[in-house]
């Protein structure tokens, strides 16, 4: 049997078979249920959701946008939500709840049993983007007087509302974390023996305040599969899992790629966010950024002399400022993607400005040599061939140094180093590169 596609579950539902319906989505798994009802009117979404069956609807809710999740609750009754919202993990939950408009998480907030209520709450209570507000709240606990037997009772008694068994905590009676112990070492231990006898002490940890993407690191870097996070005072509060850190390394890279294209972008929901919020969003940095330009346009006014003598100079500003602005944006992606896996620190940073220095001179000359023949062809001016040529590799090579420095100096800031944006870069080699260019034509054409 074909898997289910958009077309055939439109037919099937405007011709009210339902069981057919229900047949052929249990057929398929929960991320494929995901994507075809993401794909398909809202009204036929939520009829299509409303036939899977509990457990099912549960894992295909929580695979779903977070746009459609919200439609889907809103057409549920109050009961039916609360299934739902339960059903979810913690953390998803709350991050559901921090996506949809305050009014609806409010309500949706109420629903909830207090328990449930009181769990997310203390999640939705941390900064968010930190460990805390990413953490599952519900692990395996173990006390550090057990033995092997009791524990293997706990784990049992525990499993069924875990999101993870196959690594347990060990915690003394103040709930700080001494220890952790894999399921596999449970299993094969002797039953009488103690928990101090096979555990792993001092386990690495984030805090509640940690980065969100530093701890999901910290989980790579010690190959983990869950890594505890604690409070201030060291009590065990949560744990980040593996799929927590795809989600985590997903969100940032989502940033990243909005901040450093100067889009002040969600994490998720770029494109269904209103349209004059993303216009406002976008138009802030687009103002400030014209707002800078206006300096090349002075720049060049005051050089209107100059230009009147030597008019072929000005064909060749685009070619210059726009190689800037490639090159600097090229040593600010490999820098700013560097100090985001870790691979260089600003320890390096020194070495690695030199380096892109180097780069850039190398890319100057390469570039200019070729630009030399183009340009006395253009200009059968000598003068002005050197001219552009000379200034090339000195505006590659500033726009290198430029493009690598700035992420550390945002880093040295406390500011994230991906709000170094391409259009930043660009903007500020316009400046420059305008600049250096009237700087070496002056000296080198003896105006």
């Amino acid at each position: 049997m074909e898997a289910l596609d958009k077309q055939e579950l439109h037919e099937l539902l405007e011709s009210k078979q339902y069981r057919v319906v229900r047949q052929r989505l249990l057929a398929l798994d929960a991320a494929d249920i995901s994507e075809l009802l993401a794909s398909v009117p809202e009204d036929y979404a939520i009829i299509s959701f409303r036939l899977l069956p509990k457990d099912l609807a549960v894992q295909v809710f929580d695979l779903m946008d977070g746009g459609l999740q919200r439609h889907l609750l809103e057409s549920f009754s109050d009961h039916t939500a609360r299934s739902i919202l339960e059903s979810m993990p913690p953390d998803d939950r709350a991050e559901l709840l921090d996506e949809v408009p305050a009014m609806v998480a409010r309500k949706l907030l109420q629903i909830l049993s207090p328990d449930q209520r009181q769990l997310t709450l203390q999640l939705l209570g941390y900064e968010e983007g930190t460990a805390g507000r990413e953490m599952n709240p519900l692990f395996v606990d173990l006390n550090v007087d057990m033995n092997i037997s009791q524990a293997l009772e706990k784990v049992r008694r525990l499993a069924i509302n875990r999101e993870t068994i196959y690594e347990c905590y060990v915690m003394d009676h103040y709930r700080h974390l001494v220890g952790s112990v894999s399921l596999r070492d449970l299993v094969i231990a002797s039953p009488e023996a103690k928990l101090t006898d096979i555990m792993k002490p001092n386990p690495p940890i984030v805090f509640t305040n940690t980065d969100r993407e530093q701890a999901a690191r910290a989980l790579s870097e010690h190959n983990l599969l869950a890594i505890p996070v604690v409070d201030t005072e060291q009590r065990l509060v949560g744990i980040i899992t593996h799929d927590d850190v795809v989600d985590i390394l997903d969100k940032e890279a989502t940033e990243d790629i909005y901040r450093f294209g100067a889009v002040q972008g969600t994490e998720r929901g770029y494109f269904t966010s209103r349209i004059l919020n993303v216009v406002r969003r976008r138009a802030l940095w687009l103002l400030m950024l014209i707002l800078v330009n206006t300096v090349t346009g002075s720049i060049i006014t005051s050089q209107s002399v100059l230009l009147g003598e030597v008019v072929i100079l000005a064909a060749f500003i685009p070619l210059l400022i726009g190689t800037g602005g490639n090159v600097g944006a090229q040593s600010a992606t490999v820098v700013i993607r560097g100090l985001a896996t870790g691979e260089i620190t600003h320890k390096r940073a020194l070495a690695i400005v030199a380096r892109e220095a180097g780069v850039g001179l190398l890319l100057g000359i390469v570039l200019g040599l070729v630009v030399f023949v183009w340009s006395y062809f253009l200009g059968h001016n000598m003068h002005v061939a050197i001219v552009v040529t000379v200034t090339l590799a000195a505006v590659s090579t500033l726009a290198t140094v430029t493009g690598s420095a700035l992420p550390f100096l945002f880093r040295l800031v406390k500011v994230d180093p991906a709000m170094v944006s391409a259009p930043l870069i660009t903007t500020v080699m316009d400046i420059f590169g305008v600049g250096l260019y009237f700087f070496v034509a002056h000296l080198l054409l003896q105006f």
